[in-house]
């Protein structure tokens, strides 16, 4: 069953859309994702064009973020003055992150120049992921405890000046660290479509420090309103937002998001990590290869 997509100006198929929506929510949910940065390569993949991939799965990612917030401010593991910050930062990223996506939209470049960072970030964390995850399994199988992290934030940010105490992080460190942090964060999410939790989380952890109670839903708090930031900025200056195309993926990915979290609770940790590092690197290495076939097509139409 055909749709047909107004501003990706091509029809797909619902369910390869919905599935590819479910595959993502399934990854999510099993290995606590938000999933983004998946979306968009599977989507390139699909044959859906790089610029309003990247700018749908932003939205995509706004929708399915709402449900894991509301939960981790039930239960109180949000530190709602560390993600106020990130969030000022991240709108700051998403509006400086437009200006470049328009400028290499004109120069024609916007296609190889998502390739391309598809393909660093993703082999570069995949490959730590997997080695931590082998290195994990290793020590389980042979009884040995890995050594405990401590939890100190990074000596850069413990040199900038005007601290604030962040009480649930536990943390008297300056404001500017967490803001620059968002800023990244809001640079990739407008280029990239991604939430940025599979970055967000370990710069919590290893560069500020922040306790491990808080960092996940302070990530999500921090990737729902940059999402949802990106996605209005996307409409107002890109375009490239195709609201069709990110229903269907919605869709899929809150029904796999539910059987994934069921399943992560059957499987241990150690193995859910290495396999979603084989994903990554899967994605990644295909992205990579994606540069240098000779497509179909060598020239395209884009109609304005």
């Amino acid at each position: 069953m055909d749709l047909y997509l107004p501003i990706a100006n091509l029809s797909v198929n619902i369910f390869v859309i919905v599935g590819l929506g479910g595959l993502v929510g399934l990854l999510s949910g099993m290995f606590g994702v938000g999933g983004g940065f998946l979306t968009t390569p599977l989507l390139i993949f699909y044959g859906i064009p790089p610029t309003v991939a990247a700018a749908s799965a932003a939205t995509q990612v706004t929708g399915a973020s709402v449900s894991g917030v509301i939960d981790h401010l039930s239960r109180d593991t949000v530190d709602v003055r560390m993600g106020a910050v990130l969030v000022g930062g991240g709108v700051v990223g998403a509006v400086f992150g437009a200006g470049i996506f328009s400028l290499l939209q004109a120069a024609g470049q916007m296609d190889t120049v998502i390739a391309i960072l598809y393909v660093v970030l993703l082999g570069s964390i995949g490959l730590l992921m997997a080695y931590e995850s082998v290195h994990s399994i290793v020590a389980m199988r042979t009884g040995q405890r890995p050594p405990a992290r401590k939890r100190r934030h990074h000596p850069l940010v413990a040199a900038l000046p005007f601290r604030w105490r962040f009480y649930k992080s536990g943390l008297y460190i300056s404001p500017l660290a967490p803001f620059l942090l968002g800023i990244a964060t809001g640079v990739l999410t407008m280029l990239l479509g991604v939430g940025g939790g599979f970055i967000m989380v370990p710069a919590m952890l290893y560069l500020l420090g922040m306790t491990t109670q808080v960092v996940v839903g302070t990530s999500l708090f921090q990737i729902l309103f940059v999402t949802m930031a990106s996605t209005l900025v996307h409409s107002l200056t890109t375009k490239a937002v195709d609201l069709v195309l990110a229903m269907l993926l919605l869709l899929g990915s809150v029904t796999g998001a539910q059987i994934g979290t069921r399943l992560s609770r059957k499987i241990r940790p150690e193995y859910l990590r290495i396999g979603l590092a084989f994903v990554v690197l899967v994605v990644a290495i295909r992205m990579a290869l994606g540069l240098g076939w000779r497509p179909d097509e060598i020239y395209t139409l884009d109609v304005r």
